[in-house]
């Protein structure tokens, strides 16, 4: 006789894991949020399936602040990752739309779930996933999640149009020049007046070097970056190095001449302009001109040596070089140089008093006038005098940039005591004070440079006969220069050329060391042959 066994069966044991999510952070530093509702629904119904062996795993998958419209959870990837390593058997929301509100990225996860065998359950919407009816409704559901997800967006983008044809700000990325102060009827534009002033000198400076690469090098060279701002989470953006991409987005951004755009209307806004109508326009001339020719810097075809150095006197802007050519009577071509306004050759001659004028003569004017700086004591003489009132004015450019520097390091310190006095630390605080201290550095060490360039033009002493003695090197070494060394000459010792058509006259601004730095190339070209 057989003895009977009468232990109940062993039930297998389920691994419930709760995913908890919420797209926004309003409300989630209340001591009994969003996350933690749906979590206890969903410990409460795993509890009513404890016979059924379910056990909910201490673990918790919240992501509080993340839209389901994407996969980029911190939580849901984290729980993607047990799930393939055997540690969840089931998932438990408390609704669909809180895992996903994509059918396609929905998909992607019941992939993952089928091929591990794991069971998927929402706490409100009774349906099983093991079956073809499960999952049908499970489709019906999700297709309505999408369609609420894409009813916000179509609402908000509706938002947006309407409260940027009202010229208000509605949110994103804050740009240089500007802060963003919230009040309670949303977020304003309020200028920022030491990042207005280098808003200003960058557009000066794009008009000056006419070039996106060369404008970015000098920016570099100066240690201006980008916006630097702080999220609502605490975390620091921005404060990058100009490359060619960000420095073409500032010069082109009408919200510097007070304008709100959507799409491609523009609208009047409630903030001030910070930039002057007719330089915005005669930069965004030139980048327009650039886009096809890649500016002073790019391939220099027929020679011009004075490309990116001449500049209309009556128009206020540069002249490009161009030329046309000819039927000789020999039956061959002839080609015929020349610098051209850009105003006029944009929109046309009408709008310029001065005429174009022949390449070869004045580039030959030029030339000549360097070469006499050497014969002529007088022109000499008013050429480092013209250089002198030069070196002050940038002087004063780079006090201006000290003081903005200062006041820079101020606040930088104003907000690192503030810190520091809080007392209790965390790991977002422990990161600001590193990062403020980061700024602090380096605002400091830009403040060194600048003032070691003002010492530096301060104690420049240009000797007039040594200069003399240099520059009479010019007119035997000029000739056996090839045309691009000789371009690069007159572009190291020559800030500007102003053209004016009208009264017959050309006025020539060197760079502030220029004479010297030109004394120098030309002794060493003399050593060198």
């Amino acid at each position: 006789m057989s003895k009977r066994n009468d232990s109940p069966p062993t039930i297998p044991r389920l691994q419930c894991a709760i995913y908890t999510r919420k797209s926004t952070e309003d409300g989630l530093e209340q001591e009994f949020n969003s996350l933690d509702a749906q979590r206890d629904a969903g410990e409460a119904y795993i509890a009513s399936q404890k016979s059924e062996g379910w056990v909910c795993l201490p673990d918790r998958y919240d992501d509080g602040g993340f839209t389901g419209g994407n996969m980029e959870r911190p939580a849901l990837k984290r729980l993607l990752t047990d799930i393939e390593d055997g540690k969840v058997d089931c998932i438990v929301v408390y609704k669909v739309d809180r895992l996903s509100r994509s059918l396609i990225d929905f998909s992607k996860i019941m992939d993952v779930l089928e091929r591990r065998k794991v069971s998927f359950v929402s706490v409100t919407q009774q349906f099983n996933t093991s079956t073809s009816m499960g999952r049908l409704m499970l489709n019906v559901l999700l297709s309505f999640a999408q369609f609420e997800r894409e009813m916000i967006s179509e609402r908000t983008r509706d938002k947006i149009a309407a409260t940027r044809r009202k010229g208000k700000w509605s949110g994103g990325m804050p740009m240089l020049g500007y802060d963003v102060v919230t009040s309670g009827s949303g977020g304003r534009l309020h200028v920022n007046d030491d990042e207005a002033t280098r808003v200003r000198g960058i557009f000066d400076l794009y008009l000056d070097r006419q070039s996106l690469i060369e404008t970015a090098k000098e920016l570099d060279r100066r240690g201006w970056t980008t916006k630097r701002w702080t999220t609502r989470k605490g975390h620091e953006r921005g404060g990058k190095p100009f490359n060619k991409n960000s420095l073409f987005k500032l010069l082109t951004n009408r919200i510097y001449l007070g304008k709100i755009t959507y799409k491609d209307e523009a609208y009047d806004g409630e903030h001030p302009a910070i930039v002057d109508t007719d330089i915005f326009e005669r930069v965004q001339r030139l980048l327009k001109r650039n886009g096809r020719s890649g500016g002073p810097y790019g391939r220099n075809r027929f020679g011009a040596l004075l490309k990116g150095l001449v500049r209309c006197g009556p128009c206020e802007c540069g002249m490009v070089a161009t030329h046309a050519t000819k039927k000789t009577s020999g039956g061959g071509n002839k080609r015929y140089r020349y610098y051209v306004c850009q105003n006029a050759q944009s929109r046309g001659w009408h709008t310029c008093p001065s005429p174009s004028v022949p390449a070869p003569e004045l580039e030959r004017f030029v030339v000549e006038q360097v070469k006499a700086i050497g014969k002529d004591t007088d022109l000499l003489a008013e050429t480092l005098e013209e250089s002198r009132r030069h070196r002050e004015q940038t002087i004063g450019k780079l006090e201006d940039e000290k003081r903005t520097l200062e006041r820079e390091l101020h606040r930088h310190n104003t907000e690192l005591r503030e810190l520091a006095a809080k007392g209790r630390t965390n790991g977002v605080t422990t990161d600001r004070m590193a990062d403020v201290q980061d700024r602090i550095k380096i605002a400091e060490q830009q403040t060194t440079e600048v003032r070691e360039q003002i010492v530096a033009l301060s104690r420049e002493l240009v000797d007039a006969r040594e200069v003399g003695e240099a520059c009479s090197l010019f007119d035997p070494l000029w000739d056996t220069l090839t045309a691009r060394e000789q371009a690069r000459i007159l572009h190291l010792l020559i800030e500007r050329i102003d053209y004016d058509g009208v009264n017959g006259t050309v006025s020539i601004t060197f760079h502030p060391t220029g004479i010297k730095t030109l004394a120098d190339e030309l002794a060493q070209q003399e050593t060198a042959a």
